[in-house]
């Protein structure tokens, strides 16, 4: 099999910008397959690296993280799978998002999901994500959901957490082709694939999402300018008692994307914040 050409992009830093840079760099355009992060045990110094796919815009990640970075092709390596597959098991609320290394690990008592190391964002270790689990995790206490809707899924992650904890329906998409097909094969090994129907979608333009909705719960874990952008679409596809996880944004941006959804009706139920980043859970005001 061709394996397609990847693409580092790396920055020298303080190692108290580190943290930022990474998940500044997780979630920018294009969204890198990984980030890694080298330290100098003796010195106040990192380096962090971002693997992409395909050539990332090094001007505007400079511009982002506030730091020149290098961007160069790496040679025919599976750089991802290495990066990967020391990563720890993630447990966010009820759920337990492990890989094949892990698997003789999985406690007793978790709803467990099983993402390997791919060319798809989401594994469970962004704070994003796992703050989106936690989210579901709470939800699922006080009501059960019948028509979801997985929004840039990425590897399918909250898609396959929803079908676990509801069984029931889920659609999942991405604007990337390459997420939707991992996506696909996640459910299949998690044993959700006749509830999961992930298809590739730029936004909610896709003529499924029309014949799916209304849809009593919205995930979409991507970022603050998309989400503000796609407020009007999203509300017009819940149903009136529908609740929507927002997230991908920093704690700076959850009063701009507030303001775009009340405008819509919204009322904002639940925040949830890990470092500088959020997730807000809001419902439908059925305007």
């Amino acid at each position: 099999m061709i394996t397609p050409p990847l693409w580092k992009a790396s920055v020298q830093l303080g190692k108290a910008e580190a943290a930022n840079v990474c998940a500044l760099l997780e979630l920018a355009p294009p969204r890198p397959q990984a980030v890694l992060v080298n330290e100098d045990p003796f010195r106040d110094w990192a380096e962090v690296e971002a693997l992409y796919s395909e050539m990332p815009d090094g001007a505007f990640l400079s511009e982002l993280v506030g730091h020149p970075l290098h961007v160069a092709l790496l040679p025919d390596v599976d750089w991802i799978r290495l990066s990967q597959e020391g990563l720890p098991p993630v447990r966010a609320g009820r759920f337990f998002v492990f890989g094949a290394h892990d698997a003789g690990t999985v406690p007793c008592g978790v709803i467990p999901v099983r993402i390997e190391a791919g060319m798809a964002f989401g594994t469970g270790h962004h704070e994003t994500t796992a703050l989106c689990l936690l989210a579901l995790s709470e939800l699922a206490k006080a009501r059960a959901f019948h028509n979801v809707l997985d929004l840039g899924c990425g590897t399918g992650l909250l898609a396959i957490g929803a079908a676990k904890l509801w069984r029931r329906p889920v659609t999942a998409t991405d604007i990337d082709p390459v997420s939707v097909a991992i996506a696909r094969d996640n459910a299949k090994a998690n044993g959700v694939a006749p509830l999961v129907h992930a298809l590739c979608a730029d936004g909610m333009n896709h003529p499924a999402l029309g014949h799916k909705a209304p849809f009593d719960l919205v995930l979409a874990n991507i970022l603050a300018g998309p989400l503000t952008r796609l407020a009007p679409s999203i509300r017009a596809a819940l149903s009136p008692s529908g609740v929507v996880i927002l997230s991908g944004l920093l704690r700076w941006q959850e009063n701009l994307v507030l303001s775009f959804y009340r405008a819509q009706g919204f009322a904002l139920a639940q925040i949830y914040r890990d470092g500088s980043w959020s997730a807000l859970v809001l419902r439908n005001g059925g305007r």
